[in-house]
């Protein structure tokens, strides 16, 4: 078996290069769009009762419905290709991302903002020195929760013709070939944890206050 992978990537070499880098451009355009709207979309629900009722609600009732099913009917209004891949994507990982922006802005300290206003900060000052900072370690593990479902799902994306590391395993599904079942997920696993290994970077730039307590 072992064998038979090694001939594979051998001989497919430039094919699955070109299978990592879709499935990379696929999920990280999800990702980011994911991110402006769970980002913005928590913070509207952090702030209106009745907000929060709506949006996590409208987004909740999406999540359940699965990613396959959601390319499905995208195809009618978007075609096949990258378009509808990314957006099933993410809608797929909103959900995380704006259920921990809620969470972190509502759970910031009423003190905080009090004291903020005492200083005599507006509330634009507010969001971006106090507010945000307090809930960036919430909203960045809805991220990662984000980050992980996106490279998984992006398999599907090869279904439509998007490309990416589904093509392998969906391969390996019709022509019932173990070795190509193993190669695609084992570079799916890989991508995800070397995505994962970034991320943690990117979040102790992001928060260097965090790990140097800790420590």
């Amino acid at each position: 078996m072992l064998q038979e992978c090694l001939n594979y990537i051998e001989r497919n070499g430039p094919d699955i290069a070109v299978q990592i880098l879709d499935h990379m451009k696929i999920s990280l355009a999800a990702l980011l769009i994911a991110v402006l709207i769970g980002v913005a979309g928590g913070y509207a629900a952090s702030v209106s009762r009745r907000g929060e009722k709506w949006i996590m609600g409208l987004f909740q009732i999406l999540r359940v419905i699965p990613s396959l099913a959601i390319l499905v009917l995208l195809i009618p209004l978007m075609g096949v290709g990258m378009k509808p891949a990314v957006t099933a994507l993410a809608i797929l990982a909103i959900p995380p991302i704006l259920t921990n922006t809620c969470v972190g802005f509502m759970e910031v300290p009423t003190f905080m903002v009090e004291s903020a206003k005492g200083m005599g900060m507006t509330d634009r000052e507010m969001l971006v020195h106090v507010k945000f900072p307090l809930a960036l370690p919430m909203i960045m593990a809805g991220i990662r929760s984000a980050l992980v479902e996106v490279i998984a799902s992006a398999t599907l994306a090869a279904k439509i013709g998007a490309g990416g590391l589904g093509e392998i395993i969906f391969t390996g599904l019709g022509l019932n070939r173990a070795d190509l079942l193993l190669i695609g997920g084992f570079l799916v696993g890989a991508l995800s944890l070397i995505s994962l290994g970034i991320f943690s970077l990117i979040r102790r730039m992001l928060m260097p206050y965090k790990y140097r307590t800790s420590l």
